[in-house]
């Protein structure tokens, strides 16, 4: 079928039902009536020739053709929607976006503060959401717009998914202060004879350090596992374990406890830190302000 005979608009109501799983709370969300949405959806069956949604109970299921398309569906509405923002213009001062950048919050202390001090100066109704994202999801929410951008390092993401450097970062070891075998100084034999905290989200797994040991053929043992740096931190100040983390995120973690800060005894790469984005925002002004944004932060925070 051409495109002439599809009524566009069916794409948005289709979007709003996967996403919702209800027809009530897809005509709520696009501020139609039910009936609208309803009639909507049976055109769509007839375009598609499939039942698209499934009444389960109180929930709408998506068949498998309805899975198959929603991602060329959003990006199609993406792209049109950049197509019909406002001739690359984007005004801060009055703009009311709401903006959701993937972030882990080994970064968050790091560039939120300047970032939101620019954009509270800039553009004072504007709303930020920094969320953690499964990183095997990064690219399907980055195409569907429902992410702006994302920061974290070097991955492996296709071309579609633009990035830039932002930071780069030693890694350093956090030592308790008054540690009876470490003053100021950490050999390798020290580093591996000692206990250590893992500060990671996953629940299994080697931190990047380890495998730079294993390269090595070398391993340390790890006491405790925990999910954030801030109470890893807490505890190095309590016991003679030591912390392995980045250097930058170290220094603000560490101020209430006073651990010293002490270089890692072997080759470690740095810690690069990166800006993604794809490619149907690549010139939407709002996403490239928001970038510029998260620029100047990072600046302000090295």
């Amino acid at each position: 079928m051409h495109i002439s005979k599809v009524d566009l608009n069916l794409f948005t109501v289709f979007d709003a039902i996967y996403s919702e799983g209800s027809v009530t709370r897809a005509s709520q969300k696009l501020h139609l009536t039910q009936p609208a949405i309803s009639h909507a959806l049976a055109r769509l069956r007839l375009v598609f020739d499939d039942a698209l949604f499934i009444r389960q109970g109180h929930a709408m299921v998506s068949t498998p053709l309805a899975r198959n398309i929603i991602e060329p569906v959003r990006l199609a509405l993406r792209g049109l929607e950049v197509t019909l923002s406002d001739a690359g213009k984007f005004d801060a001062l009055s703009a009311t976006n709401q903006f959701n950048l993937a972030l882990r919050d080994v970064l968050e202390s790091t560039v939120l503060p300047p970032l939101l001090h620019n954009i509270c100066g800039q553009a004072p109704l504007v709303n930020l959401a920094a969320i953690q994202v499964e990183r095997r999801e990064l690219l399907n929410e980055l195409a569907a717009g429902t992410l702006d951008l994302a920061i974290d390092m070097l991955l492996p993401l296709p071309n579609e998914i633009r990035r830039q450097k932002m930071k780069q970062d030693d890694t350093v070891v956090l030592v308790r202060s008054g540690h009876p075998l470490i003053q100021g100084k950490l050999d390798l034999d020290t580093y591996l004879n000692a206990e250590h905290v893992l500060a990671s989200s996953r629940r299994k797994g080697m931190g990047l350090e380890d495998f730079e040991l294993s390269r090595l053929g070398l391993q340390r043992r790890i006491r405790l596992r925990c999910q954030h740096y801030y109470a890893a931190c807490r505890v190095i100040s309590q016991t003679d374990m030591l912390l392995t983390m980045p250097e930058g995120y170290a220094r603000i973690a560490n101020e209430q406890f006073g651990n010293q800060i002490l270089p890692l005894p072997l080759p470690m790469p740095s810690w690069d830190v990166y800006m993604y984005w794809h490619q149907n925002v690549e010139n939407d002004p709002a996403n490239r302000w928001l970038r510029q944004q998260v620029s100047q932060a990072f600046l302000c925070s090295l």
